[in-house]
């Protein structure tokens, strides 16, 4: 999805997947990441029933929250066959508290391994927040 305020774009990589990432605050990065990575996954969700998950995380920095929180949602999506696909996140310098809405999965057509560190770095130009996350799969 691209638009000026917030998006993601698929970014051609040799082995992995790469998402290019921007939004104009912290949360609102943590989300397109987050749409992006199921976009990229091919995952579908049942209309219901509709499922509410609270989370609680805290990091040192943004890019070790951008891993636990896509970690977070790929452990939802494995162990308890849930996705998300509305997002109420607040943050407190490196502390998030996020209220996830969504459904159990109907489809999850790629599986993504793991959220990787491999290029990951949160910068800021022209008033908003960019960022490239890698994903093992």
């Amino acid at each position: 999805m691209i638009s000026e305020l917030a998006g993601y774009r698929e970014v051609e990589h040799t082995a992995d997947w790469e998402l290019e990432v921007w939004a104009t605050d912290m949360p609102g990065l943590l989300e397109q990441a987050a749409r992006g990575m199921s976009l990229l996954s091919g995952m579908k969700l049942f209309p219901e029933p509709r499922l509410v998950r609270s989370l609680t995380l805290q990091a040192f920095d943004y890019e070790t929250l951008i891993v636990k929180f896509l970690s977070e949602l790929l452990y939802y999506a494995e162990q308890e066959g849930v996705g998300f696909d509305k997002f109420q996140l607040n943050m407190d310098g490196y502390d998030l508290q996020a209220e996830l809405e969504g459904a159990p999965l109907a489809s999850l057509d790629k599986e993504i391994k793991a959220v990787t560190f491999h290029r990951l770095a949160v910068h800021q130009t022209d008033g908003k927040l960019w960022m490239n996350v890698v994903f093992d799969v």
